[in-house]
């Protein structure tokens, strides 16, 4: 397929701005052949005016019908074959296996939001029969359920040009409660973006659905990405990426005559605790296991672990002197694009100007594109628990180890933490028994708690949470990864003493969805 360089919006591509830009090959640092036309103003606007013109039919499609639409983006998204793969390496810098693994993801995830928006219990349905001779007041007949919430603007990600962009999990969720999406392309792979927007026009064109359902827009700059989220069609946001910029988006948001909600996964340094008898037991294995979940994809994962507490052991050096040896060994690697370069390098040069910290190893030093090396630091945990501040996100193959003296220390330092993403034990039947009140402070502070697995690698299915407390997201009530991630896209309505004509059908006497419901406070399958 040749590529455009346009914006598409509402099926239709559009080039009116004079801005253009390229994309380039991280591993190499060339420039790709192409053009793309930064979105104009008025670009963004025709397409939230598209997507709430489209709201009006979307919102009440049948639940077949999203199945079917999901079903047929992913469909199309494989039918790009080779031209998608070629294209999405060569601007990520990731291996064919990433990328292909990542597709697959992708069309899964798609597919698996329209078995839930097919099968359609996800809305909730509440049923209150009214009661006419209650005393002292009749009951009237109450009834509610989750209707979408409107147009949502997606943020593509740096680090997953495919999973986490234009038809990543935050498309797929709103799409399957009812929501048209105008999707920001991430102008590190604008050629990926635009290949994928094709697919979606495709499907929403054989599904027969408003041509708003869906546009895509493209940029180089803040400017674009601003007008969306300002945009009074818009009615949520969700993003991927740096708490920087999720923490802009969520300002402006905010200063709307209508506020929206933003739901941004911000990153995370996952803390991991090494308990005693695990390191005592395990520690090659676990060295070897973190090496390997520290650098994987040069270490640009939102589940990277950065942060690693060492219980106290009768041997301390063995585990640090193994992980010392394990990193001098490992490749550089091409990193996503130059500004995450430039800003790991920082991430490191901080690291190296703090008195607590210290580099532990590093390794094989980067020869071309924009690559990455591998450090490994150690500091104290007195000296976290003083202050110290190692515990933001270096995004990128880095972690710091910290060795802590007691069981006390341990637990004090996971009570300071921060929001994350994930926290992870790794111990023995022993361990946790010793260590419970450790959990349970945990518990405070993450979406997921792991024992014995590092966090690099997220499940998408029914009960996995992406999420946690600020600064990992601004709404730790919520998921961006797993089915419960189409709650973020929808809003309680309630209907009372309405005739069944006017109902939804999900509320409807008959059921004629055949879904489960809650019918009088219990729980009842169709």
């Amino acid at each position: 397929m040749t590529l455009t360089g346009k914006n598409y919006i509402a099926g239709q591509a559009s080039a009116a701005g004079s801005q253009t830009f390229t994309g380039t090959n991280p591993a190499t640092g060339e420039e790709l052949p192409g053009h793309f036309h930064v979105a104009s103003e008025a670009e963004v606007d025709r397409a939230a005016r598209a997507a709430m013109e489209a709201f009006a039919t979307y919102r009440n499609s049948s639940p077949d019908v999203r199945n079917r639409f999901l079903n047929a983006i992913a469909d199309e998204i494989m039918a790009l074959g080779d031209d998608l793969i070629d294209r999405c390496c060569a601007e990520s810098g990731l291996p064919p296996g990433r990328i292909t693994g990542e597709r697959g993801r992708t069309v899964n995830q798609l597919r698996l939001f329209g078995e839930v928006a097919g099968e359609g219990s996800w809305v909730d349905a509440r049923i209150d029969f009214p009661d006419p001779d209650r005393q002292p007041l009749p009951k009237p007949d109450v009834r509610s359920m989750l209707r979408p919430l409107g147009p949502v603007g997606v943020f593509g990600a740096s680090n997953f040009p495919l999973a986490f962009s234009v038809a990543g999990g935050d498309t797929a969720s709103a799409l399957a409660a009812g929501c048209p999406v105008v999707a920001k392309g991430h102008p590190s792979h604008p050629g990926t973006c635009e290949l994928i927007a094709v697919a979606i026009n495709k499907a929403v064109a054989s599904c027969g659905l408003p041509a708003g359902t869906f546009s895509l827009i493209q940029g180089n700059s803040n400017e674009s990405g601003a007008w969306l989220v300002q945009h009074p069609a818009i009615k949520a946001i969700g993003f991927t990426g740096s708490h920087g910029g999720g923490t802009a988006l969520q300002r402006i948001a905010n200063e709307r005559p209508q506020p929206i909600p933003v739901y941004a996964e911000m990153g995370s340094t996952n803390p991991v605790f090494i308990l005693p008898g695990a390191l005592e037991e395990r520690g090659e294995e676990i060295a070897a296991g973190l090496t390997q979940s520290v650098t994987l994809g040069a270490g640009q994962f939102c589940t990277n672990p950065g942060l690693v507490f060492l219980a106290p052991t009768a041997n301390p050096a063995a585990f640090t002197d193994r992980v010392a040896e394990n990193f001098r060994d490992v490749e550089a690697a091409a990193m996503l694009n130059q500004s995450i370069q430039r800003a790991y390098e920082k991430g490191v040069s901080t690291l190296r100007a703090n008195g607590a910290v210290t580099l532990l190893s590093e390794g094989k030093a980067a020869d071309k594109g924009y690559a990455g090396t591998a450090r490994a630091f150690v500091a104290s945990a007195e000296h976290y628990l003083a202050g110290e501040n190692f515990e933001e996100e270096v995004f990128g193959p880095s972690t710091v180890l910290v060795k802590g003296h007691s069981k006390d220390e341990l637990v004090k330092s996971a009570a300071r933490l921060h929001g994350h993403l994930t926290a992870t034990l790794f111990a023995t039947d022993a361990d946790l028994g010793e260590y419970a009140d450790l959990v349970a402070v945990l518990e405070e502070k993450v979406g997921r708690l792991i024992i014995n697995a590092f966090p690099t690698g997220v499940e998408v299915g029914h009960a996995m949470v992406h999420g946690g407390p600020f600064p990992a997201t601004t709404d730790s009530r919520m998921t961006s990864v797993g089915t419960r991630a189409i709650d973020r896209f929808a809003r309680p309505v309630c209907y009372q003493n309405f005739p069944q004509n006017l109902l939804p059908p999900a509320l409807q006497d008959s059921n004629p969805l055949s879904i489960h419901r809650m019918i009088d406070g219990v729980r009842q399958a169709p």
